[in-house]
């Protein structure tokens, strides 16, 4: 056994030690690709093959190893009972299921006798794993393609569960639901069995082309995680009603790649490598190579220390759900909240390790004193090693580095700071370009005139009636807000905060008789299909975009548009269009830019230019996004003043512009697997404590990606939802305005509703007939429209 050695480098910038070796073993064979075990104060593990070792994680010099010795044949398989006392291992090999008290076996030492474990289960074959039930009453076995259900306090066979078509490489017991088992196995599929009658419950198709080798059960989010042979994790979810569905997938060789882009590590890692005497340049090559493809070896809950906030400022989601993923390569903290990597230990990182590459590993389910015990075996070398594993440093470490890269700059959606006079969103010099409108129709008035009233034309000369009568068309009930005052009785609202959301069904509209898609609420005018349509904040107005690259600003009491500009200022269709800065902007998407439009409406005619407009639109300032060929969404918040735009482009990437400075103020590369076709913000108008929050969140969706919520003040995705299909068609979300409830169509003729503190669905809306691709929260009280591909619509209050 070699001493422990300190493994902080210097140019890891930790003020504490990362990680510490704190024991290395040498056994006689190799002991790569078994089944390892830690609990809160021991570890256990096989040494020279068929002895049992277990070993004392504390720092008592008095505790020495304990070897036990019960099998004739190599030890596979090794698990710690469920409860603390007493405290029972299980040992397997394809001779003996051994179970020892721990307490027993030690007094038996110090007693000067031989432990004794008690043999439950003989000649079963080749076992790849055990586990307890929580209650340590029974035992599960996976020898071969069986799972053998044992007594634990002796020889007695209570079940065997066949179906698996390839060996059974994990099994572990639900905690929520009663005598439920869940097997992965190297046939590629998990299968969920009633251990007690030996039934097959629920069996799952072929996942990956790879096999399964390890498995999680979440008993927070009743879901399962597996892992597989080439670093991919799926996580699919056992709540009733669920079916069983997959939650998301993750690849954990990408996302360690986006992280260690997204911390500028590269160099810092050719660095620590090129200073390693253990490597040259052509096995760093080759350790590349192998390390392609990587096994998930083990999956553990990450215990974070209670003061982790306070240690490490920059990691904004303390509170989060994390998960330690063991393989190959090293260790890895992933988020459960947003399913990203937060921290990443490679062995190969640290030189002094005695093992670099591992094939079996077992990480400690609880942190003491903000420290975490792992133990490892070497995949190619007859050595196990224990570290100890800083959680706190290590996320300290590498927070700081996402800080140094440049990212730590903090944004809102809530003007913060005045508005500055170089700012396109300054009016000084467009007052009196606008403002001499007015003047303009005085003059006219001025002029003389015969008539001063409209005399109404006997006809004789107008163009023959080809119609007999049409319907009046948009008429609107008069109002008592006075004419020239705009109604602020929907922002000075309070949203109420409903308890449940709006999942009643309540009634169905049909808006045409054939089927017909519902894309958005459209407009009639265009010559093309219409992209967007928006209102203004007093709901006087309408803006709409086209295919047929046209704008077009319509008044509500009125069948013809009050603004129209045409083909020939724009080169390309437009994507999106709104009312920006309090209805003092129009912002649109066109091509790779988007347009900062200055207007001035006026819907009444001259009595002799009845066909020339008096309104006017300038533009005042068009922004680029970098590196794409075509903005996909574009968002900013109309009811109060934000100097923020939020642009999405055909690249993947978000990109947040600053309007007050008037520049591009940071770019989040790969927000999603595919392009972003819609961001939705909360864009309610109370200015509630809870709201003022939530305003900076913001959702983004990608057809076959999901939904992830991001934090503009951290640019960083907080949460990613998942659980709904949408694979051809873009279907659209939705946030209610207290921002409690997100809202999000399906192609499986659903809609879907999320909390927003929970990946998984909480609500699925049926009763559809066709695709749902579009939702939509009321704005002043809560109710959920839906709008489906065969051109109706459904509407649910709560």
């Amino acid at each position: 056994m070699e001493s422990p050695e300190d493994l902080c480098f210097p140019e890891e910038g930790c003020d504490s030690s990362i990680v510490l070796e704190k024991q290395v073993f040498g056994s006689q064979v190799s002991e790569s690709h078994v089944q390892l075990a830690c609990s809160l104060h021991y570890c256990a593990f096989p040494l020279n093959g068929n002895e049992l070792c277990i070993l004392d994680t504390t720092d008592d010099p008095e505790h020495q190893p304990l070897h036990l010795i019960g099998h004739h044949h190599s030890i596979t398989a090794v698990a710690f009972g469920s409860k603390v006392s007493p405290l029972l291992i299980c040992s397997a090999s394809s001779d003996y299921v051994i179970v020892w008290d721990l307490d027993a076996c030690m007094k038996k030492v110090l007693e000067g006798l031989m432990p004794q474990g008690v043999v439950i289960g003989t000649l079963l074959g080749m076992v790849l794993y055990v586990r307890f039930s929580p209650d340590d009453q029974t035992v599960a076995v996976c020898a071969g393609n069986r799972i053998y259900m044992l007594n634990a306090k002796d020889e007695a066979i209570l079940a065997e569960l066949e179906g698996h078509l390839a060996p059974v490489t994990a099994a572990e017991f639900c905690t929520w639901e009663k005598n439920i088992l869940i097997s992965v196995s190297e046939d590629r599929s998990f299968k969920v069995w009633d251990y007690c009658t030996g039934l097959l419950i629920y069996q799952s198709a072929v996942i990956t082309a790879f096999p399964l080798l390890s498995l999680f059960i979440d008993d927070e989010n009743k879901q399962i995680i597996t892992g597989c042979a080439d670093g991919q994790l799926w996580i699919f979810s056992l709540s009733r009603g669920h079916q069983y569905r997959c939650v998301v997938h993750i690849n954990v060789q990408k996302e360690r790649e986006k992280f260690y882009n997204k911390i500028g590590k590269s160099e810092h890692l050719d660095q620590i490598q090129n200073s390693s005497k253990a490597y040259t340049s052509n096995d760093l090559r080759y350790e590349e190579t192998v390390e392609s493809s990587f096994p998930v070896l083990q999956i553990e809950h990450c215990d974070k220390s209670a003061n982790l906030e306070d240690e490490v400022p920059s990691f904004s989601y303390a509170n989060a759900r994390c998960l330690w993923i063991g393989s190959s390569t090293g260790l890895f903290i992933i988020n459960m909240a947003n399913f990203e990597l937060e921290a990443i230990l490679h062995f190969r990182d640290f030189s002094a390790l005695s093992i670099q590459s591992a094939g079996s590993c077992a990480i400690m389910k609880k942190a003491v004193s903000g420290k975490v015990c792992c133990v490892l075996t070497s995949m190619f070398e007859n050595r196990i090693a224990l570290l100890e594993v800083n959680v706190a440093a290590l996320l300290r470490s590498q927070q700081n580095e996402l800080h140094l890269s440049g990212k730590e700059k903090r944004l809102s959606v809530i003007a913060r700071c005045s508005l500055l006079p170089t700012s396109p969103l300054c009016l000084k010099k467009e007052k009196n370009i606008l403002g001499n409108r007015k003047d303009i129709k005085s003059s006219v008035k001025d002029q003389p005139l015969v008539f001063h009233n409209k005399i109404k034309s006997s006809g004789y000369t107008s163009a023959p009636q080809m119609t007999m009568f049409s319907p009046k068309m948009n008429t609107k009930p008069k109002s008592s807000v006075p004419k020239g005052k705009k109604s602020n009785k929907r922002r000075n609202e309070e949203y109420p905060l409903p308890k449940s959301p709006p999942t009643k069904f309540e009634r169905q509209v049909t808006v045409a008789d054939k089927s017909t898609s519902v894309c958005c609420i459209q407009y009639s005018g265009h010559d093309g299909a219409v992209n967007s349509v928006g209102w203004s904040l007093d709901n006087h107005w309408l803006v709409s975009s086209s295919e047929d690259r046209t704008l077009r600003i319509w008044s509500v009491s009125s069948a013809e548009p009050a603004l129209c500009l045409g083909k020939e200022l724009f080169h390309k269709p437009i994507r999106s269009a709104q009312f920006y800065y309090i209805d003092t902007f129009i912002l649109l998407s066109c091509g790779a830019e988007f347009y900062l439009l200055r207007y001035y409406l006026d819907t009444s005619k001259d009595e002799f230019k009845r066909y020339k407009s008096k309104s006017i639109c300038k533009s005042i300032q068009k922004f680029r996004m970098t590196s794409t060929v075509e903005i996909s969404s574009l968002s900013a918040v109309n009811e109060f003043y934000s100097y923020i735009v939020l642009a999405a482009g055909s690249n993947r990437a978000l990109e947040v512009f600053d309007l007050n400075v008037g520049c591009s103020a940071a770019v989040i590369t790969d927000a999603h697997s595919r392009s972003v076709h819609q961001i939705c913000q909360n864009k309610g108008s109370a200015f509630s404590s809870q709201q003022c929050e939530a305003y900076n969140l913001f959702l983004t969706t990608a057809i076959g990606d999901g939904i992830k919520l991001w934090d503009l003040r951290t640019l960083r995705c907080e949460r990613r939802f998942e659980g709904h299909s949408s694979r051809c068609h873009p279907c659209g979300i939705a946030v209610s305005p207290c921002g409690q409830f997100i809202a999000s169509g399906s192609e499986d003729k659903c809609a879907y509703i999320y909390e927003k503190h929970s990946s998984t669905y909480s609500h699925k809306l049926t009763g559809h007939t066709e695709s749902v691709i579009n939702v939509a929260f009321g704005p002043s009280f809560p109710q959920l429209t839906t709008a489906t591909l065969d051109g109706k619509l459904h509407l649910f209050l709560p």
